[in-house]
């Protein structure tokens, strides 16, 4: 699933001693054990699932973030409900992960009681893995849309349909929904033509990046990160789908939700689907709309036909061990075993928030 074009191999690593290097870094960034076991573990289900650039490489991003204070590292998000369905979540300036977590267990809870709720979540660093919440959510019988943007004066990463300058952020997408018998189907993607933390993957791991992803600043296609973090853009994904789709989230995020402070915000619609159809007689006409893709024939190139959401499923089921480029598992230990409190590990001008 990886998106690296590596020029060295992976090491296994097994997976309680990736998550202990993560909890790790995670304290010497300031992080108190509650919180830096929270985090390690939503990045340790990341990798898990194939998605390397929501993965353990993100421990050294948010312990740069805390050390040099762009996120405050132990605060407790803030949850308001407003009238009737409305649900604000403050982050304090914390991680947005946490926040994301709190959010979504309101959104499910209000949902239950007027059979949708609109969340705004605001004042957040890095969401991580959208999906990992739509996929709660899905389990408990919800529908879950999400969009992030706003501040895109600070995370000009992603070139309009047609434009060769980076303008807007990458804008996330997700949506959840409980599915058939293998489970909820999960949608989860950036606007652009790949996620911002794909490059700073490739840039931590020595990888190149796939062709048609990203332009230099001279507007010419490239597979080099570094021409990326040299002033270059990435392509919005599927051309003018994904620019529609990341205005669409900069306007819900920033024109309705206000500015975003510290790094994004989010806004997430919730919907208990049994105030439409029963659990049993959807799960049945979900599988059955599923089994149908599935067992389409696949085209040249491909093995099969997959549901969005089910390889990241599979690809976790019964791992033991997080396959990760050599240079990055060398970076995570070393910031593992340096407790210094002045290192820097990212530029402050260029973080990868998506």
């Amino acid at each position: 699933m990886s998106k690296l074009r590596l020029t060295e191999d992976r090491v296994s690593v097994p997976v309680a001693q990736a998550r202990a290097c993560a909890i790790q870094i995670l304290l010497s960034g300031g992080c108190d054990t509650e919180r830096a076991e929270a985090i390690a573990d939503h990045l340790t289900d990341a990798e898990l699932c194939g998605v390397e650039s929501h993965g353990l490489m993100r421990a050294l991003q948010y312990r740069d973030e805390f050390r040099r204070g762009y996120l405050a590292a132990n605060v407790a998000p803030e949850v308001n409900m407003g009238p009737g369905a409305t649900v604000h979540v403050d982050g304090r300036g914390g991680i947005g992960i946490l926040a994301l977590a709190v959010a979504t267990e309101a959104g499910i809870r209000a949902a239950r009681d007027f059979g949708v709720a609109a969340v705004a979540v605001r004042n957040t660093g890095h969401t991580g893995r959208l999906g990992a919440f739509a996929e709660h959510a899905a389990q408990a019988g919800c529908l879950f849309i999400a969009c992030g943007g706003g501040a895109r004066e600070r995370w000009r990463m992603v070139a309009p349909h047609g434009g060769r300058k980076a303008v807007l952020p990458t804008n996330p997408w997700c949506l959840g929904i409980p599915g058939g018998t293998n489970g909820p189907v999960v949608l989860d993607c950036a606007t652009g033509q790949i996620a911002g933390g794909w490059i700073y993957a490739a840039r931590r791991a020595g990888a190149t990046l796939p062709e048609g992803s990203v332009l230099d600043r001279d507007g010419s296609p490239t597979t080099d990160p570094a021409d990326y973090f040299d002033g270059g853009a990435i392509l919005p994904k599927g051309g003018a789908l994904g620019y529609g789709l990341a205005t669409m989230g900069e306007l819900i995020c920033d024109a309705m939700l206000g500015p975003a402070r510290v790094e994004c915000n989010t806004f997430i619609l919730v919907v208990d689907t049994a105030r439409y159809r029963d659990a049993g007689p959807m799960q049945r006409a979900a599988e059955a709309i599923l089994s149908e893709l599935r067992n389409c024939p696949p085209a040249e190139g491909f093995d099969r036909v997959e549901v969005c959401g089910e390889r990241e499923a599979m690809q976790r089921k019964g791992r033991v061990t997080v396959e990760l480029p050599a240079r990055t598992w060398d970076a995570l230990q070393d910031a593992a075993n340096d407790q210094a409190k002045g290192s820097s590990e990212t530029s402050p001008d260029r973080t990868i928030p998506s």
